[in-house]
């Protein structure tokens, strides 16, 4: 475990654990207030991610942010990170292997971060951090809790632009996130 941002981030540049290195543009780190009491997670980089270096700043990161203004929430409040911190090619869902290796520097940011509530953005960020019996569809919008950190899986902002329905649901999980953080 690293014990500074500065240590953990030189870490993640200079990573070969798995294959995703050979493919990267940029790792992306993870960005928000290191203190924030609210951390969101998901799968992975996208393209715009890999290019600019930053978690949600493609589409879906739009549409995330646009959720956030509609219920109050700022995103420079929170800390945003992924599972990965390579763009998987093909914006496919990470491998197991790939999230295995990754899983130990996201939760050194965790560790770092001492968030009280866990956003999991879909199923990939669900089934790495709280175990594979865990189904996005049944666990979406009920909180879990574990070691004293609140978790609550909610949809993947890229599903939203898939399906339009499941905009309102997302709406309601930040809205209960916004509640239990008051």
């Amino acid at each position: 475990m690293f014990e500074t941002w500065e240590e953990l981030e030189e870490a993640i540049k200079g990573c070969n654990k798995c294959k995703l290195y050979k493919t990267r543009q940029n790792i992306v780190f993870g960005v928000g207030n290191r203190n924030a009491d609210t951390m969101f997670i998901g799968e992975g980089p996208g393209a715009d991610e890999d290019r600019q270096g930053e978690p949600f700043v493609g589409r879906a990161g739009k549409l995330m942010n646009m959720a956030f203004q509609a219920v109050g929430l700022k995103r420079e409040e929170v800390y945003i990170a992924n599972i990965v911190k390579c763009r998987p090619p093909s914006n496919r869902n990470p491998e197991e292997d790939e999230a295995t290796v990754c899983i130990n520097y996201l939760r050194n940011q965790v560790m770092l971060v001492k968030p009280k509530i866990i956003v999991l953005l879909g199923s990939v960020a669900l089934k790495n951090i709280l175990g594979k019996e865990y189904g996005i569809t049944t666990a979406r919008g009920k909180w879990i809790e574990k070691k004293e950190i609140k978790y609550m899986p909610t949809w993947h902002p890229a599903a939203l632009l898939r399906d339009e329905v499941k905009k309102i649901d997302f709406i309601k999980d930040l809205k209960l996130v916004l509640k239990e953080n008051v």
